[in-house]
C-alpha cells in the first residue's frame, strides 16, 4: 500500500487510478483528478522532499 500524495487516501500500487513520476520517484493516485491536481503543482505535494540538497 502507499499513500497518495494529494488526498492522502491509502491506495494499492496495482490498483491505482494513476501515476505520476516526478524527480524520479513514482506516485499513485486513487483518482485521475488527484494526479492532475499533483501534475499542476507537484511541490505542494512532496513534502519529504523539501529542506534536503
Amino acid at each position: 500500500m502507499v499513500t497518495d500524495p494529494v488526498c492522502k487516501m491509502e491506495v494499492e500500487e496495482s490498483k491505482a487510478a494513476a501515476t505520476s513520476e516526478y524527480k524520479g520517484k513514482k506516485y499513485y493516485f486513487c483518482a485521475v483528478g488527484c494526479k492532475r491536481a499533483f501534475d499542476q503543482d507537484p511541490e505542494k505535494y512532496v513534502t519529504e522532499e523539501k529542506g534536503q540538497g
